[in-house]
Order: structure tokens, then C-alpha cells, then sequence
């Protein structure tokens, strides 16, 4: 592996953290039966990986050295507990053979493992903040710190719903497996749906200083790869990923150089990842092959006609609109309503689209939230009705939470105040 600094070497090894440990535990958690055993396991590993990496170097598979030392000490800790010599037919199959012959590369890391350990994380009886901090802790690779971080809690917090989850994960025996058809298809919307969770707390930060939280795209992007990847005749799962990858590649344009929120239709579009836009049409065309169509299909089609479009004025939005319509016969919601209204402001104008946006605020369990302020303040501006429009943009801002949103809000505000009784409206 060719040489890097100090500073670089750390990114590394945080990347190779992140990337090997799922996978890893996943492994482990097949062979010894017990999530923690396999998480002592990988930590043990990681210990001794962070002293022989940095005196000799990373080998070519740390995910490989990883995987067998993690099983040698994981027979190691075996051995001590029984103080007396291993039994090992009364070990899983796997680590008899383990413990005769540990693996020199790696190479029975099973793919399918990290597919059980997820459906395992989302088993339905455990509640949704659980389902998210123990797929993040497990699959994901991130620490308790990173998580509490994230969602604005305490590791205290964080680390005891982990405890619980796998406390009533191994009383209830919930199965380590992946479903059967008809399971996996009551299971599958729940899996996507913790997926998606993470990403658009990553993707818009409900709370904090920053827009974005980078930790968390990545480690949703990680995810729905992997669900793809196992899961290839799945178009939701396809599906999916697309939608994260169109989304996560409008992120280097999304903020300015002192982190403040740029929208959609001021971004630079030759800063978005063409290489991700290029990935998600992929995987949206192959879904859509398909003929199966969900939720994240749409959703990701609605991306796809952003993400093609050359310019703002160029998007398609009757397309969008049209695909809103689909999307709300499906899975409708206020969220999709609220969303399907800016689409209509495109189509027939401002002035259609504030009353289905002032039946939201006054109807809907959005209307104590700031986007449905933001959406109808924004409706009001372009419709000239600049002291309306500068109410609700500080109404807004007052009822956000996320520094940046709240920066972006107030100077709308702002801009509309001063624009009162000045010939056109502010940009």
C-alpha cells in the first residue's frame, strides 16, 4: 500500500474502520452466536490492528487481517472464560474449524452476513430510534460518540438503548437470518425506511450548526449499497440507493464557502458528482427494469429530472408534478403533499399553490413545522405580498432549528422587509 503522512494515514484508518467493521461483525456474529461477543471480538482485533498498522504499515485486505485476528482472540476470550481447554463441539461448526485452522485471508467473510446482522438490527418488535442507533453502531461502523453526536443525545442514551436492543434481541432469539420471501417483504419497507432516516438527518440536519452531516450520508450510502448489492432483484432496494446517491450528489453545491445553505436553484450544477448522478441513473434503470414500481423508485425519478435538467429553468416539472400525483397514490403523506405543492407553484403559478399549502399549516401535522412557513413565505414573495412573506420567513426561522436554516431564513426575512414599498421583489 503506498506511503501517506501522519494525518493521512489517520483518515485511513478511520475509513478502513468504518468500511471493515460491519462486515466483520457481521461474520463474527454468525460464528459465536452473540453480538457481543462479536463486538469484543472486532474491538480486540482493532486494538491490535492500531499498533501493527502503524509500526509496519496496512496490508493489502484489513479486512482480511481484521477477520482472522478478530477470530483468534475471539477464541482467546473462549479459553479464558472456560479456564479449562476449549470444547469445541459445543461451539457453532464454524469455530471448531476456527480454532483448528483460522483463516490466513479472509476469504469466508459471507456477504449475506451483513444482510442478517441488518434485517437483525430492524427487527420490527425493537422501536425506530433503536432500529437506527444499533444499525449505525453495528452495520454502519460508527461510535456511540458519533451517533449521540449526530441525533443530539447523550452517549449515555445511545449506549444503553444499544445494551437493550441486544438484550432483547438475544431473550426474544430474534432470528440471525435473512427472511423468507414473505417475511422479507413485511420486513424489507422497514429496513429501507432506517436507511432513508439516516440519510435525510445527514442530508438536512434536523438540529446543530452544520447543514449537513457528512458521517451520516456516508454511512447511508454504505448501507443502501450493500442492500443493493445482496438484494439485486429488490427494485425498492434499487430504488433506494438511487434516491441517495441523485440527493448526495447536489452536496458539494449546497452550501457556500462558510457553510451556509445554497438552493437548488442558485447552485453551480458543474460542482454536482456526476459520477454519483451517473450511479443513481444506473440503479434507477435497472429498477424500473424491474416493473415493479415503489415509493423510492418515484422518489428517485423526481431526482433524476433534477438531476438532468442543465439548468433550473430547464427542469421538467410537469414531469415532477406528474410523478408527485404517482408518488401520493402510493404512499401519501403530508410531506409528499408539501412537496407536490412547490411542484404545482412551478406548473400553475404561486397562486395555485398557496391554498394547498395553507390547508397543510392549518390541517396537517406539519404545521407547527418551519418548511411549511418557508414554503408558503416563499410562495408569498413571488406573489409580491412582500410584509406576508417576511412574517412567515421569521416565523420560519423562529421554528427551525438547524443554524444553518435558521441563517438562510432570517435574511429572507430580512430581504423582503426592506423590499417593502421598492418596485419587485427580492430574488
Amino acid at each position: 500500500m503506498d506511503a501517506v503522512g501522519p494525518e493521512g494515514f489517520e483518515a485511513l484508518l478511520e475509513r478502513v474502520h468504518r468500511a471493515e467493521s460491519g462486515p466483520v461483525i457481521a461474520t463474527l456474529r454468525r460464528w459465536l452466536g452473540d453480538l457481543d461477543a462479536a463486538e469484543e471480538a472486532m474491538q480486540d482485533a482493532w486494538l491490535a490492528a492500531l499498533g501493527a498498522w502503524r509500526v509496519g504499515g496496512m496490508p493489502e485486505r484489513p479486512g482480511a487481517w481484521l477477520l482472522t485476528t478478530a477470530r483468534r482472540r475471539a477464541l482467546d476470550r473462549l479459553r479464558e472464560r472456560a479456564r479449562a481447554p476449549l470444547e469445541l463441539e459445543s461451539l457453532p461448526p464454524e469455530a471448531s474449524a476456527a480454532a483448528e485452522e483460522p483463516p490466513s485471508d479472509g476469504s469466508d467473510v459471507v456477504p449475506d452476513d451483513q444482510l442478517r446482522l441488518l434485517f437483525t438490527c430492524c427487527a420490527p418488535s425493537l422501536p425506530r430510534e433503536v432500529q437506527v442507533a444499533l444499525t449505525l453502531r453495528l452495520v454502519a461502523g460508527l461510535t456511540v460518540a458519533e451517533i449521540a453526536h449526530a441525533f443530539l443525545t447523550s452517549e449515555a442514551t445511545v449506549a444503553q438503548r444499544i445494551v437493550r436492543a441486544k438484550r432483547h434481541l438475544r431473550e426474544t432469539r430474534v432470528a440471525y437470518d435473512v427472511p423468507g420471501a414473505e417475511e422479507l417483504a413485511r420486513r424489507l419497507p422497514s429496513v429501507l425506511d432506517v436507511i432513508s432516516l439516516v440519510f435525510n438527518e445527514g442530508y438536512v440536519a434536523s438540529t446543530g450548526p452544520d447543514l449537513l452531516r457528512h458521517d451520516l450520508v456516508d454511512a447511508a450510502l454504505r448501507l443502501g449499497r450493500t442492500l443493493a448489492l445482496l438484494l439485486p432483484r429488490e427494485p425498492e432496494a434499487l430504488g433506494l440507493i438511487a434516491l441517495l446517491e441523485l440527493q448526495a450528489s447536489r452536496g458539494p453545491a449546497r452550501t457556500d464557502a462558510e457553510g451556509n445553505a445554497v438552493l437548488m436553484e442558485d447552485q453551480d450544477r458543474s460542482r454536482w458528482d456526476r459520477e454519483l448522478i451517473d450511479r443513481g441513473l444506473g440503479h434507477l434503470h435497472r429498477a424500473l427494469a424491474l416493473r415493479a414500481a415503489g415509493p423510492f423508485q418515484v422518489q428517485a425519478a423526481i431526482a433524476a429530472c433534477h438531476a438532468e435538467a442543465p439548468t433550473w429553468s430547464a427542469t421538467d416539472w410537469r414531469q415532477i408534478l406528474a410523478l408527485y400525483d404517482t408518488l401520493r397514490d402510493m404512499s401519501a403523506s403530508p410531506v409528499v403533499d408539501l412537496n407536490r405543492a412547490v411542484a404545482v407553484s412551478m406548473v400553475d403559478g404561486p397562486g395555485a399553490a398557496l391554498p394547498l399549502v395553507e390547508a397543510l399549516a392549518e390541517t396537517s401535522v406539519l404545521a407547527d413545522h418551519h418548511r411549511v412557513d418557508a414554503v408558503r413565505a416563499d410562495l408569498l414573495r413571488r406573489l409580491g405580498r412582500l410584509p406576508e412573506a417576511a412574517t412567515c420567513y421569521a416565523r420560519a426561522a423562529v421554528r427551525a432549528a438547524n443554524l444553518r436554516e435558521r441563517t438562510y431564513l432570517e435574511r429572507r426575512a430580512a430581504a423582503c422587509q426592506a423590499a417593502v414599498g421598492t418596485p419587485g421583489a427580492p430574488r
